[in-house]
């Protein structure tokens, strides 16, 4: 243990240990159910290590502390299931598909994401620790399953999971990127639509060129969503005084950049 002034940090979180546990316990169960080889095990024992190191890592910089409530439990589980869906990846990627239980892990997870959210408020529990955690197990899941329909509609779905991580990249380098967003009903949408269309795609049920055409209107909705906030935080960021700028600087209604809605 380590003391930061009077704030005692913990190398070992409970919330962490759990999340990783119940991650083993899925792997364990999904090897018995399907058979896990060499590819599922590593992508599942390598997000295992990384999500207790990333979400030990911000619970401890988190200031003040705060405890760590229902509505990132159920935000953890999601995250859980996202490894559980990552694995499965890897291993279908390497020695078949395991479509069934694919279909199932996002089926859940997708369902929590409409949870963690409305909990937060009905408890009173937002934050924006819980806010970025929310916004980095939506981004893995998506970004997970566009790799999975890559392999059988092509290398261009991989920009429905890249996008945002590209997004991201580009702010380090343009600092206007990270302006405030006004809250939106359309990028909530679009950014909830890529994970069931890449979830359809994945079940194997719709004829090739339905999948393709679904696919490719999901990423052309993204790509419209993302265009569409550049354009705006680029005429506020250039454009100091121009009469949109007090929209978005409106703070009191505003979530910071994508940051805070993921995709």
């Amino acid at each position: 243990m380590a003391l930061i002034g009077t704030y005692e940090v913990r190398l070992l979180r409970p919330e962490t240990a759990a999340g990783a546990g119940g991650l083993a316990v899925l792997l364990v169960l999904l090897d018995a159910a399907t058979g896990l080889g060499a590819a599922g095990w590593l992508a599942g024992g390598v997000f295992t290590v990384g999500m207790w190191a990333l979400l030990t890592r911000a619970l401890h910089r988190s200031w003040p502390p705060e405890p760590f409530g229902p509505a990132n439990t159920v935000t953890l589980v999601r995250t859980a299931l996202a490894g559980g869906v990552a694995a499965l990846v890897a291993e279908s990627s390497a020695s078949g598909p395991r479509t069934a239980a694919l279909v199932a892990l996002t089926a859940v997870a997708l369902v929590l994401d409409a949870v963690d959210g409305r909990v937060a408020r009905r408890t009173g529990t937002e934050s924006a620790l819980g806010a970025r955690f929310d916004m980095e197990a939506d981004a893995f899941l998506i970004l997970v399953l566009s790799v999975h329909v890559a392999l059988s509609l092509g290398a261009w779905v991989l920009a429905i999971g890249a996008m945002r991580y590209v997004f991201v990249a580009a702010a380090r380098m343009l600092p206007w990127l990270n302006g405030p967003l006004p809250p939106s009903t359309a990028r909530k949408t679009v950014a909830a639509l890529q994970g069931v269309v890449l979830l359809a795609a994945a079940t194997g049920l719709l004829p090739p060129v339905a999948a393709l055409l679904l696919v490719l209107g999901a990423l052309g909705a993204l790509v419209w969503s993302f265009g569409r906030d550049i354009r705006g935080l680029w005429y506020v960021g250039t454009r100091e005084g121009g009469p949109v700028a007090g929209t978005f600087r409106h703070r009191s209604a505003v979530v910071r950049g994508r940051a805070r809605e993921g995709v």
